[in-house]
């Protein structure tokens, strides 16, 4: 068996890995975000969404792995942003910036980007890829809007929404595997895992 750490704090990540089999540990990263994105943009001022994600995805897992030296765990860490008219949307953290963003998507499509990434401390092996899935959003009215920004949900997702939470009726459709949308693409995490030569019911407690 390979253990397995998670290093998110997500509820919703935790939550599909523990329905598919999955028991982690959790270890928040505390990794500084906007930090770790100026440094990026910096070496790299046409980083792309999806490289974001993945970059995020890298810095949670490194800080995770070096807290936990000599611990032979696998880590697995992820990030997430949404991609909307050429410009980044992660987390809102404010009901006015949550509200404008969702103005602005209401009715339209914009892509999620989830980035992976695994580190085997053992071998020191590490496998990681972003996953992408196109949202459709529901043309939501103000006053629905509103009732959904008074949860409070909003503020503290990628992109302002979830498909596995109070935002699912505010979403039409995706196109993807409906996890990567969730914060964790299942079967790019089966494959990753492959590419460490680690078999899924290896870490699966199912």
């Amino acid at each position: 068996m390979h253990p397995l750490v998670l290093a998110s704090a997500s509820p919703a990540r935790l939550g599909l890995l523990r329905a598919s089999g999955l028991d982690p540990q959790v270890v928040v990263s505390e990794v500084d975000e906007d930090a770790v994105e100026s440094r990026a943009r910096q070496q790299d001022p046409r980083l792309s969404p999806a490289g974001l994600a993945q970059v995020l995805a890298e810095a949670k897992g490194a800080a995770v792995r070096d807290r936990l030296a000599g611990d032979h765990r696998l880590v697995l860490a992820c990030d997430s942003v949404l991609e909307f008219d050429g410009a980044v949307h992660g987390k809102p953290g404010t009901v006015e910036l949550a509200r404008r963003r969702w103005q602005e998507v209401r009715g339209r499509t914009g892509t999620l980007h989830t980035g992976h990434w695994i580190v085997d401390p053992v071998s020191g092996r590490t496998a990681g890829a972003p996953a992408q899935a196109t949202v459709h959003f529901a043309d939501v009215t103000d006053a629905e809007l509103e009732g959904y920004l008074a949860t409070g949900e909003p503020l503290h997702v990628a992109g302002g929404f979830t498909l596995d939470g109070l935002g699912a009726p505010f979403v039409d459709s995706i196109e993807g595997h409906p996890s990567t949308v969730v914060g964790l693409c299942l079967p790019l995490l089966r494959q990753l895992l492959i590419d460490l030569d680690v078999a899924w019911w290896d870490i699966a407690s199912a």
